[in-house]
């Protein structure tokens, strides 16, 4: 599947970061991803509005995929596409 049909409900696996601050998120979002097989998607939901900068550095250092962010609720989400 490629980044142009990807879809926001489509993630093989979630982390709920919420209440967790700086740099928990990333830190268990990185954990994460070293699951993950190359080209799978995970979604994070996180509350600390630091993470926004944060994943968006992660990513581009990484070479992981950021497919989307939203905040909604005071809620960030990320979807990431590991490298």
């Amino acid at each position: 599947m490629t980044d142009m049909q990807w879809r926001a409900e489509d993630f093989d696996a979630q982390l709920d970061a919420c209440d967790l601050n700086c740099p928990l998120p990333l830190l268990k979002a990185k954990l994460e991803l070293n699951r993950l097989a190359s080209g799978e998607v995970l979604m994070v939901a996180a509350t600390d509005a630091g993470s926004q900068r944060d994943f968006r550095a992660f990513a581009s250092l990484a070479g992981h995929g950021l497919l989307r962010e939203e905040v909604e609720g005071g809620v960030y989400r990320y979807w990431l596409r590991k490298a």
